[in-house]
């Protein structure tokens, strides 16, 4: 923010300028006596997000300042709502107290918060990932990397502009960060879908970023997590690494390693099939996405790893079969499943707990929640190798519950600490001698005075002695001048009176001192231990987080066999075969959704590389080929998750990529109508084939004219059938014209969804059968939508009358020895109308360029008139 110029400000805002200055780009909180505050620009901010008064503040000659606060103890409050509405925040400090300084306040910023930065339990999902994203641009590739500082988790990968959009989507960063010159570049690939924040470029080196990663892993290379050839990627890293540092965070012991991202281990789902197959989100107002169905976690760590599951499903059988086994042991053994709820009803987030540790952040009560979720780990380690499960053994094998950091926090809190370190009473008995004589002090201190008292009187025989305390001297021995001739040489005189004297000892200062400080000490002893306590837990940081994600994945593979039990489902055999074979499958979403007295409709769908690689699916709208196409791709998804999916049989053929081109999906802020998304999407889906592709094809061509769009159908059809990959497709769409491809391409073949017509009535019956459809039923589903009975009648009339001209058409055509050929552009003056004719005779003769305003308007009424006169 700008400071005036040529104006004598208060010392006050000399300093906030100052700092302001150093973090030009963060909302800066300046904490002032019990508040913060903020100025000018970032008041104005502040008010309007928080909701709190908009003041002002003098500022010597300088005039006045905007100026917005709130107390200090209601940062917790309204630190996650400036975070949530994009906003960096730095955190200035006092970094000294008030009252032992003559001067200005001496200050600084000891945090900076942004979205993709926090870890406060406020401002996190804590079933959700918190990633900061970092990009780094290269002439023919993009590295992407991937870090959630709140668990540890680092991830980094590199490829095509599109993988990395595909990967950004899926993972959903909270926050992006690139080099300031590549702007123009990310706009134009990533619009504004995310919160950004632009880096000097100088940051996006290779040697600076590896030199970054391997200070940090504390290794000689990158080598031992496979990115060492990773260019992009690792530049990208670095980045995000120094990201953090540049945000105060330096403690990131939890840290200690990078995952590669192997596309060759995960099926590739295009960002437009995530968002068509509804995963994570509906784009439906009311819509459910398949996480809901499925998420039935039991642990916040549980629910993250879930959600990467489903956005990068497994595409190497060895890794399916496994978590398939443990699926199958668990749908069948209700013991170890119940054994394993309970385990992991109790452990927590022991993912974010343990970096906490790391982070030096975690609070005492914190930290008892680590201790009771490494006892968990040690149950779920026994539940496991008593399974007879081999899988499960293999898991129980690489758990350990790190008993000596379960002991070492058991021995030295409190069964129930405070949250806040500074209310004492979290460090136990017998820990430290000192803290012992600390808290006896404070518990004895009074009976300590009076023996200390009875042991004078007996002393010295001074029957009236008295010990009192004064703010001047502290405490005294008080005799009346009747006895003081008794008083011993060693003794003290402070004060005198009109009856009495004041004396002190040795041994009554030693004891004033200790107890005067005994509270300060015992704040600064249990302080020292408890830091000490986690310090000691850092040394456990990597066993505790891969306890953490045993965990988590065991969580997940429970999910998976709790909603097999409850919805019906069953275990898909999965082969590196070219078959995809599902007998009576079902929607694992719209089944959830049916009222209670409504059964779903199943149905078959096969499909393979030589004898039917391309089903051509017919049916009027709102017959059910949307969700027969998504049902099929939800099927072999979550078969190579590693579920049970909804069907009765199902025979899955590994698929390494799945495409969809489904549904509406307007662009329309962009200036892309329909019909161009449409059109991206087939592009994106015929130039990325392979052999292993499953393809579903919603009413392609629908966003043009009629024989537009039967023309690209029918071509795209025959691209599929004839390219060498022959990748498995089911084509839906109300084009009942393209049935007759199936007459000249050997693999591709018909099927409808049935209808029964009773009394001038359509009876959707959801049902696929073989053989293609006649008839769309367009004007009986606007008739079930509420359509006015005028414009139903209406259209009956013109459809019979154009059925009629077709035919006779048709007739005269086949007479004089043509074909029609399906690519042939429809004509708005196909028909034998006087009208028609004259109107197109009057267009021909339009010149359009050489027309004003006025005369096109004129034009336009003259032809209006011509039609009415036909």
């Amino acid at each position: 923010m700008p400071k005036p110029k040529d104006v004598v400000e208060t010392p006050l805002m000399k300093q906030y300028y100052q700092i302001k200055g150093k973090h030009p780009d963060a909302l800066l909180l300046f904490r002032v006596g019990d508040f913060y505050e903020t100025f000018g620009e970032d008041a104005k901010k502040a008010a309007e997000i928080l909701g709190i008064a908009l003041t002002k503040r003098a500022n010597g000659k300088a005039s006045h300042v905007a100026l917005a606060g709130f107390p200090y103890h209601s940062l917790d409050t309204y630190l996650p709502k400036l975070i949530r509405s994009g906003q960096r925040v730095a955190i200035c400090e006092q970094l000294e107290d008030p009252k032992k300084t003559k001067t200005i306040v001496q200050r600084g910023v000891t945090d900076i918060v942004t979205p993709g930065t926090s870890v406060d339990d406020k401002m996190l999902e804590n079933k959700q990932n918190n990633f900061l994203a970092a990009v780094h641009f290269e002439e023919d590739i993009m590295g992407v990397a991937l870090l959630d500082l709140s668990t540890g988790e680092f991830l980094t990968t590199e490829g095509q502009k599109d993988y990395i959009e595909t990967l950004l989507q899926s993972f959903k960063p909270s926050e992006v960060v690139f080099s300031k010159d590549k702007q123009g570049n990310f706009e134009k690939q990533f619009g504004n879908r995310f919160y950004t924040f632009v880096l000097e470029d100088w940051l996006f080196n290779y040697d600076y970023a590896r030199e970054k990663l391997i200070s940090q892993f504390k290794t000689k290379n990158l080598k031992g997590f496979g990115i060492e050839s990773m260019k992009a990627g690792i530049v990208a890293a670095g980045v995000a690494l120094h990201y953090l540092s540049e945000n105060k965070h330096n403690q990131l012991p939890h840290i200690n390693r990078i995952r590669r991202l192997e596309p060759e281990k995960y099926v590739w789902l295009d960002r437009f099939t995530i968002r068509n197959l509804e995963l994570l989100d509906s784009y439906q107002i009311d819509g459910t996405p398949l996480i809901k169905v499925v998420d039935r976690t039991l642990s916040p760590m549980g629910s993250r790893l879930m959600k990467q599951w489903l956005v990068i499903p497994l595409k190497e059988l060895r890794p399916i079969l496994e978590r398939q086994n443990i699926v199958e042991h668990l749908f069948q053994n209700s013991e170890t499943t119940e054994a394993l709820e309970q385990q992991l009803n109790s452990i927590g987030d022991l993912e974010r707990l343990i970096s906490k540790v790391g982070m030096q952040r975690i609070n005492p009560r914190e930290l008892n929640q680590v201790m009771a979720a490494l006892n968990c780990i040690r149950e779920i380690k026994r539940i496991c190798t008593e399974s007879g499960n081999e899988n499960l053994m293999k898991v129980a094998e690489q758990m350990n519950p790190c008993d000596s950091v379960c002991d070492k926090i058991g021995s030295t809190l409190q069964d129930d600490p405070p949250v806040n370190i500074t209310k004492g009473e979290l460090i136990r008995d017998g820990i430290s001698e000192e803290l012992d004589e600390y808290r006896n002090l404070t518990k004895t201190g009074k009976q300590y005075l009076v023996d200390m008292q009875q042991k004078e009187i007996g002393r010295t025989g001074i029957s009236s002695l008295k010990i009192g305390f004064n703010s001047v001297f502290g405490y005294y021995l008080e005799v009346t001048h009747k006895h003081k001739d008794k008083v011993p040489e060693e003794w003290v005189r402070k004060q005198t009176l009109v009856n009495s004297e004041r004396y002190i000892t040795d041994e009554l200062k030693e004891y004033e001192e200790k107890i005067l400080n005994a509270e300060e000490k015992i704040l600064e002893v249990e302080t020292q231990l408890y830091q000490d306590l986690v310090f000691y837990c850092t040394d456990y940081i990597q066993p505790v987080q891969q306890n953490a994600n045993l965990a988590a994945r065991l969580d997940c593979l429970l999910a998976f066999a709790t909603v097999a039990r409850d919805n019906n489902y069953v275990k898909p055999e999965v082969n590196t075969s070219h078959i995809i074979e599902i007998k009576d499958g079902r929607h694992p979403v719209i089944e959830q959704r049916l009222p209670m007295d409504e059964e779903y409709i199943p149905n078959d769908v096969y499909l393979d590389n030589d004898t039917q690689q391309l089903i051509i699916l017919t049916g009027p709208n709102m017959s059910g080929k949307s969700a027969l196409l998504r049902q099929t791709a939800l099927i072999v998804l979550l078969a190579q998750c590693g579920a049970f999916v909804p069907a009765k049989e199902a025979r899955i053929g590994l698929v390494d990529k799945i495409f969809t081109r489904v549904g509406a999906s307007d662009n329309l802020s962009s200036g892309e109508s329909t019909f161009m998304v449409e059109m991206i999407e087939s592009a994106s889906i015929l130039n990325n084939l392979s052999k292993r592709s499953l393809i579903l094809l919603d009413e392609i061509g629908r966003g043009t004219s009629t024989y537009d769009g039967i023309s690209i159908a029918w071509a795209i059809t025959e691209y599929l059938h004839a390219n060498h990959f022959k990748p498995k497709t089911l084509f839906a769409t109300h084009y009942h014209e393209l049935n007759e491809i199936s007459k000249k391409l050997k693999r591709v073949k018909n099927f409808h969804v049935s209808v029964k017509e009773v009394q001038d009535k359509v009876i959707f019956l959801r049902k696929m059968l073989a053989g293609g459809s006649e008839h769309s039923f367009g004007i009986h589903v606007a008739q079930m939508a509420g359509m006015p009975e005028a414009i139903v009648k209406r259209s009956k009339e013109i459809l019979v009358q154009l059925e009629s001209q077709r035919e006779s058409m048709d007739s005269r055509k086949k007479a004089n020895g043509k074909q029609i050929q399906p690519q042939v552009q429809l004509s708005l003056f196909e028909y034998d109308d006087p009208a028609a004719l004259k109107l197109k005779e009057e267009f021909q003769k339009i010149e359009i360029d050489s027309m004003t305003p006025i005369e096109a308007l004129m034009k336009l009424n003259y032809l209006k008139s011509l039609l009415g006169k036909g």
